[in-house]
């Protein structure tokens, strides 16, 4: 069967370390933290008070900011971000394309409903929302293709652009715009996790709470955040002579269904996706150059992954780069994975390796080849990035430079 190989031209983002790809890159690879103390709200309740937080979403050049503000916060990160990867990919406003989207969301109607409701609203208990963020992004770029949400915790990213590599080599869209959008940051979901004990408590140390493979760690950050990409088939950039940062190659995907929130103690169904990805990308594994970890900072969690990797990579892994940025960003959950991709993106494009912070005395149980706190230079082709969600949702993304 003849492959149409998928390119991602355009790249929009609002994340912890900036909304635009310049500012990311710079701070991916100089080791900045985005985490800090929440102010949206009070936190003196919270056993966790810290998180990876986007500051002003900025709003597209050909907007009316009255408009844009008066949406919802989810709402304006979602439409900065798309509007900025067809920018970018230089397909902005083209209606003589279907462009589709599909989006990794996951309590957006409780969180729409949770801010109204502290705002003294009842929305939660009178309105007839049925709208999703989608669609109101949809209609907002007025975007002429089909749309999608869908949810798989921390690996939705990585199905919203499997999906999308899906819809292009079907001929069902000419573009299509894929990501994640999480800003779930708020008193009920920081409640919510603090008390399941996952989340860090360094609160005075905010910039040092995020500790990924790291022995001193105490549980991962919540961030926010959105990442969105312009994806076409190869065939198409060429024809309109557009640009390209990489190819989507491979995607694997399983569930092991174990547990709610603690990842299984058997590696095998994590192995799989994992070779499920290299397969569909025709990789070798001594092939990779970099593995953008899912890593969150729990000891279950990093130390599970480092077993899957070194069964996957074998004696590969004392040599290729692994690292989690999570640690500069925080957890963005369903969002997670796309900021991810485009974490691998900065390394190709860059030549270097974003580090993990805060990796000051590496758990035994994760032998890899660490970035410890600062980047390192290195030639990057392929880049796999691994997001194994809560519920056993467990993904791979292998992308390759163009």
């Amino acid at each position: 069967m003849k492959r149409h190989p998928v390119w991602i031209t355009g790249v929009g983002a609002a994340s912890p370390l900036g909304c635009n790809v310049a500012d990311i890159a710079r701070n991916l690879l100089a080791g900045v933290s985005g985490i800090r103390k929440v102010d949206a709200f009070s936190v003196a309740d919270h056993p966790a008070q810290i998180a990876g937080v986007v500051d002003a979403i900025p709003c597209p050049a050909d907007f009316d900011p009255q408009f844009f503000d008066a949406l919802d916060r989810s709402e304006r990160a979602a439409t900065w971000s798309a509007w900025s990867a067809l920018q970018d990919a230089g397909l902005n406003r083209r209606n003589d394309l279907r462009i589709g989207l599909i989006l990794g969301t996951a309590a957006e109607w409780n969180c729409l409903w949770e801010n109204d409701y502290w705002q003294g609203g009842r929305r939660i208990f009178e309105s007839n929302d049925q709208v999703g963020l989608v669609h109101r992004v949809k209609e907002t770029l007025d975007l002429a293709g089909p749309c999608a949400s869908l949810s798989a915790a921390c690996a939705s990213s990585n199905y919203a652009l499997h999906l999308a590599r899906r819809w292009l080599e079907l001929g069902w869209v000419d573009v299509c715009l894929a990501g994640g959008c999480d800003l779930a940051l708020s008193p009920l979901t920081l409640a919510c996790f603090g008390n399941l004990r996952a989340l860090s408590r360094r609160n005075d140390e905010p910039t040092k709470a995020s500790r990924p493979f790291d022995l001193e760690r105490d549980g991962f950050v919540m961030g926010d955040g959105c990442t969105i990409f312009a994806l076409e088939r190869a065939e198409h950039v060429r024809e309109r002579g557009g640009k390209a940062y990489a190819e989507v190659a491979g995607f694997g995907a399983v569930s092991d269904a174990y547990h709610m929130v603690i990842p299984s103690p058997d590696p095998g169904p994590a192995i799989r996706a994992m070779n499920q990805a290299l397969t569909d990308a025709r990789i070798d594994p001594a092939d990779v150059d970099y593995v953008n970890a899912h890593a969150t900072g729990t000891s279950v969690g990093d130390s599970a992954e480092a077993r899957v990797l070194a069964a996957v990579f074998g004696s590969h892994l004392e040599k290729m780069p692994v690292s989690s940025t999570k640690s500069m960003t925080g957890h963005l959950l369903t969002a997670a994975a796309a900021f991810e991709a485009l974490a691998c993106i900065v390394a190709m494009r860059e030549g270097a390796v974003p580090p993990t912070i805060n990796l000051d005395h590496p758990d035994p149980e994760c032998p890899l080849c660490h970035v410890p706190n600062q980047a390192q230079q290195r030639r990057v082709k392929v880049a796999v990035s691994n997001s194994f969600g809560f519920g056993g949702s467990n993904t791979t993304l292998v992308l390759r430079a163009v």
